[in-house]
């Protein structure tokens, strides 16, 4: 038996742990403590438990068991303090928390066949999130151009395994494909993954194009392509531009998958109902989806209580729901929210989405400072959270420092072009122009917004403000038809009442945007 949880292979057949393609050392009995763990995880394990099972009921000292527990612990990247996986309960024992996935049948070194076996394992359906990034092609003519093209392929697997709950294949693993003609179905029996992601690079001249596809391995459907096209300056910051861009884009293309899959199941449990959650959340920020999703994570939290996941979205839905002013509880909201992420970063402190979403709620409860050293927690974390750079220069906004919210928006646009939070940027920098009086400036990137998604309320009456400050009334009328269709209940006096500063620009600029929203024919309420 396989269980696969995190970026960690367990393999109770040939007795070893892998995180990735590495092998990770484990002392016998060690082993035997995270066996028993993994195998019992649906309830909470005594000590006298662990001493029948591991060391067949000898007396064994409390301080002998703490240290291999601990031992276990340091084995899966976990901590005493963290607890991310291992959980002790006082006074009733120890619980193997993390989200596992189970393979049946014996196992092959890296999970990869011999060509020469005809016994292929019988597994059980691939895990979710599972992919495997093939070595992209080198199609320059050029070997000397390799070394770029293998870190391409080496650096997205890196960052598609921060991808939480993802299943990526090692790159050794992977590599043993390079060269070879791709029967990408055979591949994915053969990994047990659900997709490929297969790319390649060309270098003409003074340009360079990388061309990538996502395909489903069970059915050979190709579910997402890109291309990347742009001169040549230097081939290390391009490479990374590019691993950021499609590893952001991956990010959303896999849960759209997810959640299509999860459609077809009769009875999903809480990772599908995730899925079709974010999936649908994803859409846009109306009380019509806010609310669909918000069922979609309930019942996920219903059946796993601590679905990191689920919570943390839950609490997007509360802030989202505060933020839009689709209700007037927003300071409710935004409490709910706040302790959701509490609880979701004491279940997982390196969780980067969490840290950002808390520095969110942060900056929309008048604490933009705390909420910008959140963000860059989260950036610590996660160097590709596109929305981290982003939501920095929406408190740059709330500080009074609109002039600054460009360079942050341009950075996280940088990062993922075609993200599904790209409309929330594009709303940031047009509120920082609208603060420092640059109307015409603020109209573009409202428009850009209401472009790349229509179902975002706030941006069609911040848009009907800045027209109406230029003396496009008919223009601004629309804009304010449009966002009432989205959102009935936004008025004038719901916007006054969620002033987030007190520095006398960010102020003003409200005071400004409050004049256009009169003009454009907004209701006071």
């Amino acid at each position: 038996m396989r269980y696969l949880f995190e970026e960690y292979t367990f393999d109770t057949s040939l007795r070893e742990l892998r995180r990735g393609a590495e092998v990770v050392f484990v002392a016998p009995q060690v082993f035997d403590v995270l066996d028993y763990l993994i195998r019992n995880r649906e309830r909470v394990v005594s000590k006298d438990d662990l001493i029948n099972a591991v060391w067949n009921g000898r007396i064994v000292s409390d301080s002998a068991l703490t240290t291999r527990l601990n031992a276990a612990r340091s084995a899966i990247g976990d901590t005493g303090e963290e607890q991310r996986l291992i959980k002790t309960l006082p006074r009733k024992g120890f619980r193997f928390i993390g989200s596992v996935q189970e393979m049946r049948g014996p196992a092959t070194h890296f999970g990869v066949l011999s060509e020469h076996s005809h016994n292929p394992p019988t597994l059980t359906s691939p895990p979710r999130l599972s992919i495997v990034v093939l070595p992209f092609s080198n199609l320059s003519g050029d070997q000397g151009q390799d070394y770029f093209v293998d870190g391409v392929t080496e650096s997205l697997t890196t960052d598609l395994s921060r991808i939480s709950g993802s299943f990526v294949i090692g790159r050794h693993t992977a590599f043993t494909y390079k060269g070879k003609a791709a029967d990408l179905k055979q591949i994915g029996r053969e990994l047990n993954v659900r997709y490929v992601l297969e790319g390649s690079v060309q270098r003409s001249s003074n340009r360079l194009r990388v061309n990538v596809q996502l395909v489903d391995t069970e059915s050979g459907n190709h579910l997402w392509a890109e291309r990347f096209d742009k001169p040549i300056a230097d081939l290390f910051d391009m490479q990374d531009e590019i691993v950021s861009r499609l590893a952001n884009s991956l990010d959303a293309q896999l849960v759209e998958a997810e959640a299509r899959r999860a459609e077809r199941s009769l009875h999903p449990d809480a990772m599908e109902l995730y899925f079709q959650g974010m999936a649908c959340f994803n859409k846009g920020r109306t009380a019509e989806y806010t609310t669909r999703a918000r069922g979609f994570f309930e019942r996920a939290l219903a059946l796993d209580p601590k679905n990191v996941e689920a919570l943390v979205t839950m609490a997007e839905v509360d802030e989202a729901t505060g933020t839009s002013f689709l209700a007037d509880d927003r300071a409710a909201r935004f409490a709910a929210a706040e302790t959701a992420l509490i609880k979701a970063l004491s279940l997982a402190p390196q969780h980067a989405r969490a840290h950002w979403l808390l520095g969110r709620v942060k900056m929309f409860t008048n604490r933009a400072v705390q909420g910008i050293a959140d963000c860059e927690q989260a950036l610590a974390l996660d160097r590709n959270l596109a929305n981290a750079h982003g939501e920095i220069g929406h408190a740059k906004y709330f500080l009074g420092r609109g002039a600054e919210t460009e360079a942050h928006v341009q950075e996280a646009l940088r990062l993922s072009p075609r993200d599904t939070d790209a409309f929330v940027w594009m709303m940031f920098a047009g509120l920082a122009k609208l603060q420092i009086g640059a109307d015409d400036e603020a109209v573009v990137r409202f428009l850009r917004s209401v472009e790349i998604n229509r179902n975002h309320p706030r941006t069609h009456f911040f848009l009907a403000a800045a027209l109406a400050h230029l003396g496009r009334l008919d223009e601004a009328r629309s804009a304010v038809q449009a966002g009432l269709t989205l959102n009935p209940n936004f008025t004038i006096r719901r916007f006054r009442a969620g002033a987030l500063g007190d520095h006398p620009t960010y102020l003003a600029g409200r005071e400004r945007t409050y004049e256009g929203l009169r003009m454009a024919g907004v209701p006071k309420g």
